[in-house]
């Protein structure tokens, strides 16, 4: 099966009350463990992959891997642009086979954020390429942009809403008190903002800062209008734990393999209980 956009399963998962995961694409472990995962469970997904991780695996690399887990898999799977932060990276990434962009324009003036998305869902559209719109500061650290707590800014309702209408976007990620990372407390999510802008627009809303958030939140967050949720700081930790405890328990592996196989083993079991969570198992 050929990679899909978003839209393959982003309405159903809004309109059945489950999330598809978004599991960052890091390296061939992640994404080898993140589709064993998928297919074991019979699920959705998407690769989400950050401009730091392109520059690390390179774009053809990157669109290669994919490709060969939709062929392998037969699932429905996007590969997505996270954090586009232009026109230019999010054309770059279509022209090389993603089959969905997010472009984040959440760090210029609202109405420069709404600009600037018309513009690559016009390109992307045409290509058949789903889109990504991002509204408020998600705080956290994600590559190497970092956003402190006290800067980051949650969403205004009736902003969503113009800005979906505007755009014409097929998600959008609002800031609704979730951070990138692991959380050092509970986060505090917002689910009256979740839910004021979900009852009013067709799309589904996206969840950011996914790891870490307790399941009752989680839930909370599905039933109020999210259908995407984004996961990539606990498949991280799972991986190195795995390779550390590898290495500490014989200091004489030099064989990647023999550090690399638990860490996927690890990561496989992480996706599962997402897709579990998230209620996306049997949607294939």
């Amino acid at each position: 099966m050929p990679l899909v956009s978003m839209n393959e399963f982003l309405p159903r998962a809004k309109a059945n009350k489950f999330a598809v995961g978004q599991f960052n694409m890091n390296n061939l472990e992640f994404a080898q463990a993140i589709m064993e995962a998928a297919e074991e469970l019979k699920s959705p997904f998407i690769y989400g992959v950050s401009e730091g991780a392109l520059k690390y695996m390179g774009i053809e690399f990157t669109v290669a891997i994919a490709e060969a887990a939709a062929k392998k898999s037969g699932l429905p799977i996007a590969l997505h642009l996270d954090h586009g932060s232009s026109f230019e990276v999010a054309m770059k990434c279509i022209r090389a086979g993603f089959s969905s962009v997010m472009f984040d324009g959440s760090h210029h003036s609202f109405e420069e954020n709404i600009r600037l998305t018309k513009e690559v869902v016009k390109a992307a559209r045409a290509m058949g390429v789903s889109v990504e719109g991002e509204l408020g500061t998600i705080g956290g650290v994600e590559d190497d942009l970092s956003v402190d707590e006290a800067d980051a800014s949650l969403a205004k309702p009736e902003e969503a809403i113009r800005f979906y209408e505007e755009t014409g976007v097929d998600c959008l990620a609002i800031a609704v008190g979730t951070a990138h990372g692991m959380y050092a407390g509970e986060p505090n999510i917002r689910f009256d903002i979740i839910e004021k802008v979900a009852s009013a627009i067709p799309i589904p809303v996206v969840l950011h800062g996914g790891s870490g958030v307790p399941d009752d939140m989680i839930f909370k967050s599905i039933a109020a209008g999210v259908g995407k949720i984004n996961v990539n700081t606990e498949n991280q930790v799972a991986c190195t734990e795995a390779i550390r405890e590898a290495l500490n328990k014989d200091g004489k592996i030099y064989d990647p393999r023999k550090y690399l196989t638990p860490a996927r083993k690890a990561m496989v079991e992480v996706v599962k209980s997402k897709i579990l969570l998230f209620g996306s198992s049997n949607q294939a």
